[in-house]
Formats: structure tokens, sequence, C-alpha cells
């Protein structure tokens, strides 16, 4: 089963080699993966698109949770959420086929980027049926050059609003003694 997991993490060095280890340690490949910030400049959310069976993911996220740099973890799974991704694609044109391509392109919800005599640069948001499909009509007119960001994810509810209940964890740390 596919697993769309939102990994809310401290805006930290090496925080992407501790999350993306876990999953190479277990013998799963991530089909996806996105980072950025958040609305909290300090925060930054990993999106994550893998697949495999319930038990093994379920360690997998008990696992992230345990990572110091980690606030919340969220597994879409069941869930309503919005996924997207970003496509850039470079396509052959000639006059002949100029007009089809933008045709294609603008029926797909995209926009040309930039435009040339021999070549349109074409972007494109969708979910990965929607990229799928564009990429599939495009490939006939030759496609120079692709490529696609990791998906993206938020949910439709409220439930992993960063808010300001941000709560980093900490480990092994001892009060400061007063003086």
């Amino acid at each position: 089963m596919k697993h769309t997991i939102s990994v809310l993490v401290e805006n930290k060095f090496g925080v992407l080699a501790r999350v993306s280890g876990l999953f190479s340690a277990r013998g799963f490949n991530i089909d996806s993966l996105a980072v950025g910030e958040t609305e909290d400049p300090t925060v930054s959310r990993m999106t994550i698109v893998s697949e495999g069976d319930e038990k093994t993911l379920e360690q997998i996220k008990k696992q992230l949770n345990k990572l110091i740099d980690v606030i919340k973890v969220h597994d879409y799974v069941g869930k309503s959420f919005i996924e997207k991704e970003l496509l850039l694609l470079k396509v052959n044109i000639t006059p002949k086929t100029r007009k089809e391509i933008i045709e294609i392109v603008e029926s797909s919800g995209g926009k040309i980027a930039n435009a040339g005599s021999k070549m349109l640069t074409i972007e494109a948001t969708g979910d990965e049926i929607q990229i799928e499909a564009l990429i599939k009509l495009l490939k006939p007119f030759g496609i120079r050059e692709l490529v696609r960001t990791g998906r993206i994810a938020i949910g439709t509810e409220q439930e992993i609003t960063l808010g300001n209940n941000k709560e980093p964890k900490t480990k092994n740390l001892k009060p400061k003694k007063k003086e």
C-alpha cells in the first residue's frame, strides 16, 4: 500500500539524512520526497511517499517520532488530503505541431513557461495521474527534458497544523542551575 507521510521537523542540518535513513535501513524505497519551510521558518515539512506493508511503516513512524528533531508525524492513509507536484518539461515543436501542443497543455491546466522556435518549456501542477497523463500526451512530440518535484500534501482537516503549538523535543537536557 502507498503511504503519503507528512513529517514536521526542526529546520536543522542532518535531519533529512536521519529521516531518509530510517526508510533505507528497513529496505523501503522513497518514491517521492519534498522538503520545505512551513509558516514557521524554524520548521520544515517533509512529504514522503513510500510503498510497503502496514507493520513496517508503523515501525518507521514510531522510529521517526523518536528522533529528536521530529515534531510530528502524520500518515495520510485513509484521510482526506490534497496532493500536488510540479512538472517542468521541454518538448520539441515544429510550426505544424506548435498549436496542437499548446492546446494539449492548456486543456491539461498547464502553461507555457518559455517558448522558442524549436522547443516549448511547459509548467504544470497536478496530482500524479494528471502529471502522468500530460507526459503521455506530449511524448509523441519528443520530450527533450523533464523534471518533477516530489509530491507535496496537506490535509483538508486541521489535524496537523503547526499553529502555535510547536513544542520541539529535547533530549538529555538538564535545567540550568539558578545562580
